[in-house]
């Protein structure tokens, strides 16, 4: 029967090196091994303490790199997203200048405004406006670039509850005042289409603003994304906005076919546009179809042209129009009579307690 051995444990002196052979003496003291508490196992299972896992000391530095950096990445991104504009902010509306920019859209239908409000008081803001900052010292500090409109209806909201005073907005950063023409007029033909007299409106005023050098240069480049042949016909457009502009009361309502007629008219029959807005001033049309019947009436009806050798009637005063923070004042002197349009619940109320006062 063979022999069993005992075997004993291993001399740890001769575990150092593969030949068995003691670790070499450095000189420095080894650190001591501190023993840590036994842990308490009363509420343990069978008395069985969990083993704690150190972590060692690369992957902890490792661990503290990685948090730093992804903050800084972080930070970066933040910093990336607000220079673009893509980061919204809550602006209060007192902070936003509304009339930065000549508005595209002349007036705002009272029946679409009152759909935009009830859907902002059910659900909230879902789509923010475009502001530009005008810088720390300007009053108010933001510019708006569109979203005329969701102002509008905000402000009537604030009147009503203090909770829509705030405005949620992308601050811009366009490179130059053509940037921010093509953003307004771009949101506009998107969202609710403008007229062909609006678009060739905000072509001229950004002409006479010096935002463009010329009508083609203006026409190129703010409606860059429409065909040729519509181009074509706002530039016809340009026209009645160049004769007629702030004697008619109702612009957006002209038609594409009245509007081209109406512009090859007034190339061909001089004197017309002097006459059609005599004739205008002196009716004060009450709507857009009283309106659209003297601009299609036969020269022969409207009077005779300056220096034809007879003598018209004298033609009244001719209204004034302004705009002020968004509202559109048409005051005809002779009749004694000024229209509102765009005027919210906070100024109608202002203007109710001025007139009281008087």
């Amino acid at each position: 029967m063979a022999k069993r051995k005992r075997l004993t444990p291993a001399n740890p002196e001769f575990l150092g090196t593969p030949e068995g052979k003691p670790l070499p003496q450095t000189g420095l003291a080894a650190e001591p091994e501190v023993p840590e508490a036994a842990p308490e196992t009363k509420s343990i299972p069978l008395g069985v303490a969990p083993v704690r896992a150190r972590q060692p000391p690369i992957a902890r530095v490792s661990g503290e790199s990685s948090a730093v950096a992804a903050l800084e990445e972080l930070s970066a991104e933040m910093t990336r997203v607000r220079d673009e504009g893509r980061l919204v902010h809550e602006l209060p509306l007192d902070d936003i200048e509304t009339g930065h920019l000549v508005r595209d859209r002349l007036v705002a239908e009272e029946e679409e405004l009152q759909v935009l409000i009830e859907s902002l008081r059910r659900r909230g803001q879902q789509t923010p406006v475009e502001v530009v900052d005008r810088g720390a010292d300007a009053r108010p500090r933001y510019g708006l670039i569109s979203g005329w409109r969701r102002m509008a209806a905000l402000t009537r909201l604030r009147a009503e509850d203090p909770r829509f005073g705030h405005v949620l907005a992308l601050v811009r950063r366009p490179k130059d005042s053509s940037e921010a023409y093509v953003a307004m007029v771009e949101e506009n033909e998107i969202r609710v289409g403008l007229s062909y007299y609006e678009r060739a409106r905000i072509a001229v005023k950004s002409v006479e603003q010096g935002v463009y050098p010329d009508l083609k240069t203006a026409l190129n480049t703010l409606f860059e994304n429409v065909s040729r042949a519509k181009r074509s016909k706002i530039k016809s457009f340009t026209r009645l906005v160049a004769t007629l502009d702030g004697a008619l009361s109702f612009p957006a309502q002209i038609g594409e076919r009245l509007g081209l007629e109406l512009a090859k008219r007034l190339d061909e029959e001089p004197g017309l546009g002097e006459r059609l807005r005599g004739r205008l001033a002196e009716a004060g049309p009450a709507n857009a179809e009283e309106e659209q019947r003297i601009l299609s009436a036969p020269a022969a009806t409207l009077g005779a042209a300056p220096g034809t050798g007879k003598t018209p009637a004298p033609a009244k005063p001719k209204p004034e129009v302004a705009r002020k923070g968004g509202v559109r004042v048409r005051y005809e002197a002779g009749k004694g009579r000024a229209t509102l349009d765009g005027l919210d619940a906070a100024t109608h109320a202002a203007l109710l307690d001025w007139l009281e006062q008087r």
